[in-house]
């Protein structure tokens, strides 16, 4: 699978320890940064990996930051992502199953390494059920995202 990875400064370095696990599980890896330590700022990197998501270069995308909070609200406003901060393996594949989630956020400080290949690696191997209560959802949300929909 086509999977891009990005992080600010804090999930810098769990971005480096995931990008060789993630290959050595067979998907081509795009990193898009940050590249060291230094100070940027997580909407910057979160709008980059969704929009590599949302136009089709990638299939899906692993985002770092601190605490994961930043980054999945900043990926979430771009219509189209479906970004889930996980720090359970349930949730990093349910996400996938019944949500469609496209982003998996990570919280670079929250967790360790081995937890977050495992969640990457669960994330990666789910696939959308496309159940009919699944696609309804997703449609109500779809709504919500073009400002069409409104509380029953």
């Amino acid at each position: 699978m086509k999977v891009a990875i990005a992080a600010d400064h804090a999930g810098y370095r769990l971005k480096q320890e995931l990008i060789p696990s993630l290959r050595a599980l067979g998907h081509e890896v795009t990193d898009l940064g940050t590249h060291s330590t230094d100070p940027v700022d997580y909407p910057d990197v979160a709008e980059s990996l969704a929009r590599a998501v949302l136009g089709g270069a990638v299939e899906r995308g692993v985002l770092l930051c601190g605490s994961g909070v930043g980054a999945s609200v900043a990926a979430n406003k771009l219509p189209g992502i479906r970004a889930g901060l996980c720090h359970d393996s349930y949730s990093a594949h349910q996400g996938v199953e019944h949500d469609d989630m496209n982003i998996l956020v990570l919280g670079a400080r929250v967790i360790g390494v081995e937890l977050a290949r495992e969640l990457a690696r669960v994330f990666l191997d789910a696939r959308f059920t496309h159940e009919q209560r699944h696609e309804r959802r997703l449609a109500k949300i779809k709504a919500l995202e073009e400002g069409n929909r409104h509380a029953p």
